[in-house]
């Protein structure tokens, strides 16, 4: 009989400790941010609310593949959103704001499905134009995601607030910067009542279609960098 094959030691690598997967999803939310400003670059201008069915062929049709593309990566990106807000529920949970952390993965489960079902109605609606799908159909669904856009205001201010709070109860972030958070919260929850037929406080307005976004993704930056500055954590739950 052969003796017994000594027993293998631990690999030594970095990647395999927690401490770097911890730090790779804290930084999840840079990969977001960036991600998000490249498929909206690749999606293009969204024609706005009430377009006529001419222009909404134009742009389903016209930029298809591109459409198309924007749409796995922004699926994709989605697991960005979902790594920052699970980085930051532990995080919250170290300090001892549980709820606060709860309440943040809450939110961000629920702005990934409504984004995710955004970019799902692009890519219907380029099968449906390229499946000539009625004016009414492409116009409805087309309108449909706006109302998504501004819908998604809720969960998106109830994230900031979640970090704003729970980090500002954490000891985590300043006072100046928690007030740089509830100034957040109040713009996205404004955002959630572009309900206007044109103008700034339209669902395809300006407020909508670029402050709330902007202010969203700073926020993420912000809260990223103060993740990514905490020690990593000595239990092993990565």
């Amino acid at each position: 009989m052969t003796a017994p094959a000594a027993a293998r030691p631990a690999s030594s690598s970095v990647y395999s400790t927690p401490a770097f997967w911890e730090r790779l999803w804290r930084g999840s939310g840079i990969n977001f941010v960036v991600f998000f400003v490249i498929t909206c670059f690749i999606y293009g201008q969204l024609p706005g609310l009430h377009s006529p069915s001419s222009e909404l062929v134009g742009f389903y049709d016209g930029n298809r593949t591109r459409i198309l593309v924007a749409t796995a990566l922004s699926g994709l990106n989605i697991l960005n959103l979902m790594w920052f807000a699970a980085a930051l529920r532990t995080t919250l949970a170290d300090a001892g704001q549980d709820g606060w952390g709860a309440a943040a993965t809450a939110a961000s489960a629920a702005f990934g499905a409504l984004f995710l079902l955004l970019v799902t109605i692009g890519a219907t609606l380029t099968s449906a134009i390229a499946g000539t799908g009625t004016a009414m159909l492409v116009s409805g669904l087309h309108d449909f995601g706006w109302a998504l856009i501004v819908s998604s205001s809720f969960p998106r201010a109830m994230l900031i607030m979640s970090a704003a709070f729970g980090l500002w109860r954490a000891g985590l972030i300043s006072p100046s910067l928690f007030a740089v958070g509830v100034g957040a919260v109040v713009l996205s929850v404004l955002g959630g009542t572009t309900w206007m037929g044109e103008g700034l406080w339209a669902p395809d307005g300006a407020f909508s279609r670029y402050v709330t976004p902007a202010i969203g993704l700073g926020w993420i930056l912000i809260v990223t960098r103060v993740l990514l500055a905490r020690s990593p954590s000595t239990r092993a739950g990565w």
